[in-house]
């Protein structure tokens, strides 16, 4: 599974507004949404949802990068939401550093193979330094489209 294969384009934020966890979360879903991704009337739920995951344990994996996710029966496919900040975003991450980078997956529940599949291609892709560095450095859309081409054509050399 590729980077492009649960991606949403259209649900990508070059340039976060969000200040707080909390906040990024629902943005990040409202874009999911906005692209219709996520089924509009699904937008509480799912958000509640990722929260309760994070008091679970933070999705703030350090290297100033979280990947917040959810599993819920009436989404149809694996999608995922990207947002950069450009003043990073308290997740309470395991390093204690701001994030700067954030994915928000979704998946299906009935899918839980395609869920570790993409979660671990954007594992992969994250614990790579120079991906991490660009996306962070991306201020556009097509910035962050053509980093996740090179990634998925195996362009970024460790």
């Amino acid at each position: 599974m590729k980077l492009n294969d649960f991606v949403v384009t259209d649900a990508i934020i070059p340039v976060l507004q969000a200040s707080t966890r909390d906040e990024a979360i629902a943005e990040m879903v409202d874009a999911l949404i906005d692209a219709k991704a996520i089924q509009k009337n699904l937008r509480d739920e799912v958000i509640k949802l990722v929260l309760d995951r994070e008091k679970h344990g933070s999705t703030g994996f350090g290297k100033g990068v979280a990947v917040p996710h959810v599993k819920h029966d009436k989404i149809k496919k694996v999608t995922a939401a990207i947002a950069v900040s450009q003043d990073g975003v308290d997740f309470n991450a395991l390093d204690r550093e701001p994030v700067y980078c954030l994915f928000l997956l979704a998946s299906p529940k009935d899918k839980p193979d395609e869920h570790l599949q993409a979660m671990e291609n954007l594992f992969n892709s994250l614990q790579n330094e120079k991906f991490r560095k660009f996306l962070r450095q991306s201020d556009t859309k097509e910035a962050v489209i053509d980093l996740l081409n090179e990634a998925d054509a195996g362009q970024l050399a460790r």
